[in-house]
């Protein structure tokens, strides 16, 4: 075997590709586990949301009961007093679906630290290669 510093060029460049390999894998093994976390960012996402509704929708009716109540009380007619109401129902609902849906969004899912750190690794393999 030859020393450190007399080694031939064909025995650098099949180092160089045996730590690109090497580098690659490890690409792969960050992106998995990053992939990961994300599916399951987005599982609980997915669960809150679903929480959220079950336990929602019976206090939601019962609050729009009393709100109606009070309105008619007040003097407004009935039809006009559950259509406030349900117009400040579907405001709450589309306000929690709207949260629910940023929280799946592309940009939070994205596994960042995997596409930053295979840019700083394509950097390296160009260097590797020069």
């Amino acid at each position: 075997m030859s020393s450190p510093n007399n080694r031939s060029i064909p025995e650098l460049f099949g180092d160089a590709l045996g730590q690109l390999a090497k580098l690659v894998g490890n690409e792969f093994d960050l992106a998995r586990a990053e992939i990961s976390e994300k599916a399951s960012q987005a599982g609980r996402a997915a669960v809150l949301i679903g929480a959220g509704a079950v336990i929602f929708i019976p206090a939601l009716v019962l609050i729009l009961f009393a709100i109606s109540a009070a309105l008619i009380r007040a003097g407004i007619s009935d039809p006009v007093a559950y259509l406030i109401t349900g117009t400040g129902a579907a405001a709450v609902a589309a306000a929690l679906v709207g949260i629910g849906a940023s929280r799946l969004s592309g940009d939070a899912l994205k596994p960042a630290a995997t596409l930053d750190q295979m840019q700083r690794d394509k950097i390296a393999a160009k260097e590797m290669v020069r």
